[in-house]
C-alpha cells in the first residue's frame, strides 16, 4: 500500500463518477493516457484489476476490488481535502496562539493586539494567560510579555521605557513634579517585592527617601483604591497608570518624579530559534505598532 498515491485514488474516483477514462481525464485536467497510467499503477500496488472494461460506448464498472479501494480511498481523499484546508487556513493566519502577559500589558496592549487579530482572523483561536513570577520561563508559550528579560534560550524585542509616576490623592503634594526625596518617611501601598518593584524602591532609596509601605497588593486596583481610601501614595509604571484611568478620576493626582527614576522596560519574548506560525508573526508585528502608537505621559501630569 506504500506505493498507493492520492492521485491514484483521485483517478479512481474520478472514473467511478464519470463513467470513462476519457471524461475523467478531462475532469481532472490529465490526458486520457495519464489517468490510464495511474490507474495501472494503482493496480499493480492493490494487486488487482479495479475496473471491468467492456469497451466501446458501455462505461466501465468497479471490480468487487475496486469497491472495497474506492471506499477506503475517498476516506484517505477527504482527509486529505481536510488537511489541505487546514494548512491553507493555518497560512492564512489561523490556528492558536498562546500568549503569556501581565497586568499593565493586558490593560493596555493586549486588547488592541486581541481585536485586531480577531479582525483578521475571525477562526484564529488566541490563549492568554497573566502571571508575575520572579522567573518566568517561556515553556510552550509561543510569546511572553514582561517587564525585563527573562533568562534561557529566549529571543526578545524591547517594547517600550515604562517610566514611574506618582499617584498621589489630591492635595497630598503641591502640583507639579514631585522630587523623590519627599517620600521619606510617607506612607505608600505598594507591589509586592518581585519584577521590577525592587529595582524601582532601591532607586527610590539611592535618591535618598525611605517611604513608609504600609500595604502591598499584585493588583493595581487594589492599590489605586487604598489611595483614594488615604491610606498612601503609590509609586507605579505609566502602563498601570493609563490602564486604570487614574488622570479622570478627580480623588487621585498624577504627577511626575523629578529627577525620573530608571523606567521599567517591556519586552516580547519567545523561544530562540523557533518558526513562528504566521499568527504569532502578526501578533508580534501589531504588538510592535500598538506600542510604538502609545503616546508617552504628559510633561505636566
Amino acid at each position: 500500500m506504500t506505493d498507493v498515491e492520492l492521485r491514484h485514488l483521485a483517478a479512481l474516483a474520478a472514473i467511478t463518477e464519470e463513467g470513462s477514462f476519457g471524461r475523467a481525464a478531462a475532469r481532472l485536467g490529465y490526458t486520457q493516457s495519464t489517468v490510464s497510467q495511474q490507474i495501472a499503477a494503482l493496480e499493480r500496488a492493490v494487486g488487482g484489476a479495479v475496473f471491468d472494461r467492456p469497451g466501446g460506448p458501455r462505461p466501465v464498472r468497479l471490480t468487487p476490488l475496486g469497491s472495497v479501494v474506492l471506499g477506503h480511498g475517498r476516506e484517505l481523499l477527504a482527509k486529505a481535502g481536510a488537511l489541505a484546508h487546514a494548512v491553507d487556513r493555518f497560512k492564512a493566519g489561523d490556528g492558536r496562539i498562546d500568549i503569556g502577559t501581565f497586568q499593565s500589558v493586558s490593560n493596555v496592549i493586549l486588547p488592541s493586539v486581541v481585536r485586531r487579530l480577531r479582525d483578521e482572523h475571525p477562526g484564529c483561536d488566541i490563549r492568554l494567560s497573566e502571571e508575575e513570577p520572579e522567573q518566568p520561563q517561556i515553556g510552550d508559550l509561543d510569546l511572553l510579555f514582561y517587564d525585563g528579560r527573562i533568562d534561557g534560550d529566549v529571543e526578545h524585542l524591547k517594547l517600550l521605557d515604562d517610566p514611574y509616576l506618582l499617584v498621589a490623592g489630591a492635595g497630598t503634594f503641591p502640583d507639579g513634579p514631585v522630587p523623590p526625596q519627599l517620600l521619606d518617611g510617607a506612607p505608600m501601598v505598594a507591589w509586592p517585592l518581585t519584577c521590577d518593584q525592587p529595582a524601582m524602591e532601591q532607586a527610590v532609596a539611592r535618591s535618598g527617601a525611605r517611604p513608609q509601605v504600609v500595604f502591598r497588593s499584585a493588583v493595581n486596583d487594589t492599590l489605586l483604591s487604598m489611595v483614594r481610601a488615604g491610606l498612601g501614595s503609590a509609586v507605579l509604571p505609566w502602563l498601570a497608570v493609563r490602564g486604570a484611568d487614574v488622570p479622570s478620576d478627580d480623588r487621585l493626582h498624577v504627577h511626575e518624579l523629578r529627577p525620573s527614576l530608571p523606567p521599567r522596560e517591556i519586552y516580547l519574548h519567545w523561544r530562540a530559534g523557533r518558526t513562528h506560525s504566521p499568527l504569532a508573526v502578526r501578533a508580534i508585528e501589531i504588538a510592535v505598532e500598538v506600542a510604538a502608537g502609545l503616546a508617552p505621559p504628559p510633561a505636566s501630569a
